[in-house]
C-alpha cells in the first residue's frame, strides 16, 4: 500500500479505533459488516472503480456505500464512508484497508472479552500445526476448492476448541483468502495483534526447541534492538543444521549453518 492510501487508513483507523472500544466484545460483528463490503469490492470491478474515483463526488459514494450496508451498524456505515471519501493509491487498496479494520475489530472484540493474547497464540499454534501439512495448507487458499469444504478443513482442524475470534478470523482467512496463503494471513493479524498490545513479534526458526534461559536472552537481545518489547514466535525445523533465523517485520537476521554456507559458495562463484 502506497503513502496516500497508507494515511486514508491510518486517519481512518484512529476514527474507527475509540468507536470499538466503546462497543466492546460486539465490535466482532461490525468485523462481519466490513468483510461483507470487501467481498462485494472483490466481485465488482465496476464498484472498485465507482468507490475509489476521486472525480466522483464523495456524498455519492456514501450514499451507494449506505445502500450496500444498510443491515449494518451505523458505526460501520459512518467509517466505510469516510473510507471512499478517502483518497487512494490503487483501486485494490480501499478493499485492503476495509479488511484490516474488519481485523481491527475482530481483535478488539477479543481485547475488550480478555481474550487478546489467547487469539494472538491460537494464531501461532495453527500456523505451527499446519507445518509439514503441504496439502492442507494448499487446500486452505486454494480457490478451486469449494468454499464450503476449505472452511469445513478449518473448522476441523479448529476441533472448536479456540477462541470465538480465532474462528471467526480463521475462517475469513480460508473463505475469502484474496490472493493470500492463509498462513500469511494469519501470520499478519497475529501482527496486528501483537501491535495492540504493543509489542514487537519476532519469528524465530531454529532446529531444536529453546531453552526458557536462551529464550529470555534473544527477546532481551532483541528488545535492546528493537527498542520495545519482544514477543517470540518459535518454530522448530529439523532441516536447520544450527543458528537461528529471526525475522522482525521486514528484517531478517538469519545465521543458521546452511545460510553461512550458502553465503561461501555465493563468494566462492563471484
Amino acid at each position: 500500500m502506497r503513502a496516500t492510501s497508507r494515511v486514508s487508513l491510518e486517519r481512518a483507523a484512529a476514527r474507527f479505533e475509540p468507536v470499538l472500544h466503546a462497543a466492546g466484545v460486539p465490535s466482532s460483528e461490525f468485523g462481519e459488516h466490513l468483510f461483507a463490503l470487501v467481498d462485494a469490492l472483490d466481485h465488482s470491478g465496476s464498484l472498485r472503480r465507482t468507490l475509489t474515483d476521486p472525480s466522483i463526488d464523495g456524498d455519492a459514494k456514501a450514499g451507494l456505500v449506505r445502500t450496500i450496508l444498510a443491515e449494518a451498524a451505523p458505526q460501520v456505515v459512518d467509517i466505510a464512508s469516510e473510507l471512499v471519501r478517502s483518497r487512494w493509491s490503487a483501486e485494490a487498496d480501499l478493499a485492503e484497508a476495509l479488511e484490516e479494520l474488519g481485523f481491527q475489530a475482530a481483535l478488539a472484540s477479543a481485547e475488550a472479552g480478555g481474550e487478546l493474547v489467547r487469539v494472538e497464540e491460537e494464531l501461532f499454534r495453527i500456523t505451527r500445526a499446519l507445518i509439514g501439512q503441504r496439502e492442507a495448507r494448499r487446500a486452505l487458499f486454494d480457490d478451486s476448492v469449494a468454499t464450503g469444504r476449505r472452511t469445513a478443513l478449518v473448522d476441523e482442524i479448529l476441533a472448536g476448541r479456540t477462541a470465538p475470534v480465532t474462528a471467526l478470523i480463521a475462517r475469513r482467512a480460508t473463505a475469502s483468502p484474496r490472493g493470500r496463503r492463509f498462513v500469511a494471513t494469519l501470520v499478519h493479524v497475529g501482527e496486528l495483534a501483537a501491535t495492540r498490545r504493543h509489542r514487537l513479534v519476532a519469528a524465530v526458526t531454529s532446529g531444536a526447541e529453546l531453552s526458557d534461559a536462551q529464550a529470555e536472552r534473544l527477546s532481551a537481545i532483541l528488545g535492546q534492538a528493537y527498542g520495545g518489547e519482544v514477543q517470540l514466535n518459535v518454530t522448530v525445523d529439523t532441516s536447520v543444521l544450527g543458528g537461528l533465523r529471526v525475522q522482525v517485520g521486514p528484517d531478517v537476521v538469519d545465521s543458521t549453518v546452511l545460510s553461512r554456507l550458502d553465503d561461501v559458495r555465493r563468494r566462492l562463484a563471484s
